[in-house]
């Protein structure tokens, strides 16, 4: 069975959790030039929530990251269509993409494509459905294995 305190796990989830989320912002920053996305990287860091559940248990997890992940799939939805529907107001066809060039004081010439913010919105609404789906299976297993004893037999 498997132990919420693994030493072994703990470790290595400190590495590979930062790699995961290191490349999920990878893949939502490239994403609307290349595939990728959104989708992809919301799922990557989905795996690394789920990772760091595993090795230092759900309790933990929620005082680090007190997210309601419910909430963030309408907050999702909701900077997805707006990006779609922001398209009306130049009269062009409904996802239409556009970019321009800002400078900012730190980062100098910047490119921000309206593509970005559509792959925003598909990156908050893939973590909120992905981990309140994981979430809801194991907080279900959690509570049917509360009522068994390990070796018990659930038929008596």
């Amino acid at each position: 069975m498997f132990k919420p305190n693994d030493l072994i796990l703990r470790t290595t989830t400190s590495l590979i959790a930062f790699i995961l989320l290191g490349f999920a912002v990878y893949l939502l920053l490239a994403g609307h030039n290349s595939p990728g996305g959104g989708f992809v990287g919301g799922l990557m860091t989905a795996s690394a929530i789920v990772l760091m559940n595993m090795a230092y248990g759900m309790e933990t997890v929620n005082k680090i990251l007190p997210i309601n992940y419910r909430t963030l799939i309408p907050i999702g939805l909701l900077i997805a269509v707006a990006t779609g529907i922001g398209s009306f107001v130049f009269d062009v066809p409904f996802l239409s993409h556009t970019f321009g060039h800002f400078t900012l004081p730190i980062f100098g010439e910047v490119e921000l494509a309206t593509a970005m913010l559509f792959d925003l919105g598909v990156y908050v609404t893939v973590l909120g459905v992905t981990m309140t789906i994981i979430l809801t299976i194991a907080n279900d297993q959690e509570d049917g294995l509360e009522g068994n004893e390990i070796g018990e037999d659930s038929d008596s």
